[in-house]
């Protein structure tokens, strides 16, 4: 698949390795940061989004999504673990499930641009089975746009290149991530409701660490499946 991404927010708030480790499943190991855990909320606009070679569909190729994300390591290879991945189209979440192993739900989104800096994002979860979660908060870039330092917690949270997740069975797949380095510039951040982590047993306190990045184009490749076999 190819797709690009914009309007993307990193929120990242440190947790106690313990309350995360004990969410994932058997086989995966939690990736720490300075002996922590890091759990992102990460909206943004996906467009562009199709098969590789083929054009977008009007209608299917542009929505909203909305990720509650960790870090983990599977064999040794750092990635990229959902808790939730909210969006805006039907088409997706169970295109998503169905091929992928993510839990994709359904939700109720808007994005405003009260400025040409600022924006406004808003979420409420309606996936029939799933817990209730809402999100609203507005953020915009606090300076200028750069690369991610090697080593820097910027660098870290941002320089994944595959996802992990796990079938019925409790096997573990990895799906392969390419784009070129995020720029990141520093962001104002003001949060109306953040229920995303509830079902999880996550209590997000205190100010998150936050960043927006420039559009970016991406390529995804269907799951091969590693780990525990």
């Amino acid at each position: 698949m190819r797709m690009t991404w914009s309007d993307l927010l990193f929120a990242h708030w440190p947790i106690q390795p313990d309350i995360i480790a004990r969410l994932l499943p058997d086989g995966m190991q939690l990736d720490t940061y300075d002996g922590l855990a890091w759990v992102g909320v990460v909206p943004f606009t996906m467009s562009g989004v199709s098969p590789r070679c083929c054009p977008s569909v009007p209608g299917l190729s542009r929505f909203l999504e909305l990720n509650l994300r960790t870090y983990v390591k599977v064999n040794q290879k750092p990635g990229v673990w959902f808790f939730s991945l909210d969006a805006a189209s039907r088409f997706a979440v169970r295109l998503a499930r169905a091929t992928f192993n993510l839990p994709y739900m359904d939700a109720s989104m808007s994005l405003e641009r009260p400025t040409d800096e600022l924006v406004r994002y808003c979420s409420r979860r309606t996936h029939d089975g799933e817990p209730a979660a809402e999100f609203a908060a507005s953020y915009h870039r606090d300076g200028d746009f750069r690369t991610a330092v090697p080593n820097s917690l910027e660098f870290w949270l941002t320089a994944r290149y595959c996802l992990y997740s796990v079938d019925r069975m409790g096997r573990i797949y990895r799906g392969e991530i390419d784009h070129p380095p995020w720029l990141v510039a520093k962001a104002a951040y003001t949060e109306e409701v953040n229920t995303l982590g509830s079902g999880f047993g996550i209590d997000f306190t205190g100010p998150p660490h936050t960043i927006v990045v420039q559009p970016i184009g991406v390529r995804a490749w269907l799951l091969s499946r590693c780990g525990n076999e």
